[in-house]
Formats: C-alpha cells, structure tokens, sequence
C-alpha cells in the first residue's frame, strides 16, 4: 500500500492506494495519526479510489482517524470507495461515524 497526502486551508486529503489487510493497517494507522497530529488539520478526507481490496482491517484505520480527528475537533470523511471496499464499509455502518462521498460502482 502507498500512503500520499496533501494540505491546504487546514483540508488534509490522504490517498491511499493498493491492497489493505492487517499488516498494511497497522502501517497506514500510524502514519495517518501521525499526519493528523503533524497539520492538525478540520477535516481529513481518506481517499480510497486507488484500493482495490479492503477487508475489516480497513476499518480499524478509519475507527482510528475518526477517533483522531475528533479529540482535535476535526472531522474525517470518506472519499471515492471502490465497489468491494464500500462494501466492507456499508457491512460495518461507517457512515453512522464518518461521511462517506462518491462511492464508485466500478
């Protein structure tokens, strides 16, 4: 998995790109927290239109930066789900804790 970022107005966007399972959790995790308390951003948006597979370890990233984003006063949004990941997303109730925008049904 890569992990890319980009601020501006205090708007973070983090693209993440390839195939999320446990190992790659663990790693996106610590770098969205990271990013996260580095810019201290409102709102972080996690773009998911580069993964191609998610299972529930995807999740636990997304649990995280809600979680992280709140004790900032911010909040997290997600963006652009392919077909399979939004369906792990939908299966959880995401969207009862996090926006989720433009879900493609590639």
């Amino acid at each position: 998995m890569y992990i890319r970022s980009f601020l501006q107005d205090k708007q973070m966007t983090i693209t993440l790109s390839g195939e999320i399972d446990h190992h790659e959790a663990k790693h996106a995790i610590k770098t969205i927290s990271e990013k996260i308390e580095a810019y201290m951003p409102r709102a972080c948006t996690l773009d998911f239109r580069d993964v191609s597979f998610m299972d529930s370890s995807g999740i636990a990233i997304i649990i995280s930066g809600v979680r992280r984003m709140r004790e900032i006063g911010g909040k997290l949004i997600i963006a652009n789900p392919q077909s399979q990941p939004a369906k792990v997303l939908r299966a959880a109730g995401i969207e009862q804790i996090a926006e989720i925008k433009g879900v493609n049904q590639k």
